[in-house]
């Protein structure tokens, strides 16, 4: 993989404003009747990830009522008072737990604007809120973390297929019940914004990074934009793409891991999330994100031998590493 100094490098250099353009096109790709279809699809999502890397799906199955559902108790769980959200601190290592304005990115070197927290399925012992504090919420997030992995196993099972692999391999790779699972689903809320920060151009929501995952799938809501994606074509212009948000579409993005695994076919492409400026809703922004990361003693081995096997637990942590400088 890229060194360590190349790395750190690459993403310093992604801080500066650049330019947004719409000219790329993030395709809509429909996922019903997946098994009767599944090379249509398969071909239709590799199409759209060799070029942009990003992508969205519809017909997925998770129906709206559940996303507004998770929606809803992620606003109600930030709506806590700080001092209950920090009962449940993030615990780096394992990827579990709540932080504010502690994510600080390479490329910007300033906290994002933003609290998140973290579901990892087998570490949110003492982590969840409790019944009196925020009543179903735990039923809630399960619930809905199961159906954003069914859906990433779906997108998964085509890519397997590109790649030589049978349709479950992923899905064995990233299995809910097994001790090493380390797939993560994401509340973010980002801050509401003043109008004197809407007049900065050195605030940002989230700032350029990749993601270390296989795949990642985000929930968006209509109208809460600021989500732009640069393609490697463009990386030395800084030509950056919006992704609109809608309700009906999850978005979807190639990880570091996935990367890997195709041999650098599929791109892991720089993405950020702009804070609103002057004349745009200064309002809150919720999102929320599901990491498809394969299980911890998962080896990582690519058809063409592009890099030596790895685990899925030393690839992360080689990533956070080359990323972060530690």
């Amino acid at each position: 993989m890229t060194s360590r100094l190349t790395e750190l490098e690459r993403e310093a250099r992604m801080g500066a404003l650049g330019t947004v353009t719409s000219d790329r096109e993030v395709r809509r790709i429909s996922l019903a009747d997946l098994p009767a279809r599944r090379a249509e699809v398969a071909d239709e999502l590799w199409a759209a990830a060799t070029d942009i890397g990003f992508f969205q799906v519809v017909d997925h199955g998770i129906a709206p009522e559940e996303v507004d559902a998770a929606f809803a108790a992620a606003e109600a769980f930030f709506a806590l008072p700080a001092e209950v959200k920090a009962r449940r601190p993030l615990d780096k290592a394992l990827n579990s737990g709540w932080e504010s304005k502690s994510q600080v990115r390479p490329s910007i070197g300033t906290p994002d604007e933003k609290e998140s927290f973290q579901l990892t399925r087998p570490h949110m012992a003492g982590r969840w809120p409790t019944d009196e504090e925020l009543a179903g919420f735990r039923e809630t997030m399960l619930a809905f973390e199961a159906r954003c992995w069914q859906v990433a196993m779906d997108v998964l099972s085509c890519f397997a297929l590109r790649l030589g692999f049978d349709p479950d391999f992923f899905a064995r790779a990233h299995d809910p019940a097994a001790p090493g699972y380390q797939s993560t689903l994401r509340l973010l809320h980002y801050f509401a914004v003043s109008p004197e920060a809407a007049a900065r151009t050195d605030l940002w929501r989230a700032g350029a990074h990749t993601d270390f995952d296989c795949l990642t799938l985000l929930f968006q809501r209509a109208g809460q934009g600021g989500l732009q994606v640069l393609p490697g074509a463009e990386a030395e212009g800084q030509a950056w793409t919006p992704v609109e948000p809608s309700d009906d579409a999850i978005t979807c993005n190639i990880g570091d891991m996935l990367t890997r695994w195709s041999d650098d076919v599929l791109p892991s492409n720089f993405h950020r999330v702009q804070a609103p400026g002057p004349g745009d809703d200064l309002g809150p922004r919720y999102s929320i994100a599901f990491f498809a990361q394969a299980n911890r003693d998962v080896v990582i081995s690519s058809p063409g031998g592009t890099y030596p096997p790895i685990s899925a637990a030393d690839f992360i942590l080689e990533r956070i590493r080359a990323n972060y400088g530690r």
